[in-house]
């Protein structure tokens, strides 16, 4: 299995945990969180895009 497979299977796991639970997780989250794993975001900015999303502003 190559990385970016790990990667992709690690994220959708960890989405269906997260839908177990009740809450739902889109396509462009999952991006996010690919990116991160890849080093082709920083955790800072992937938390302020979820912020963004959630309509938080700081």
């Amino acid at each position: 299995m190559s990385h970016e497979e790990s990667i992709n299977r690690s994220v959708e796991n960890a989405a269906a945990s997260i839908e177990m639970e009740g809450f739902h997780i889109d396509e462009e989250c999952k991006d996010w969180c690919r990116l991160v794993l890849m080093n082709q975001m920083s955790k800072e900015e992937y938390l302020s895009l979820l912020l963004k999303k959630a309509g938080v502003t700081a």
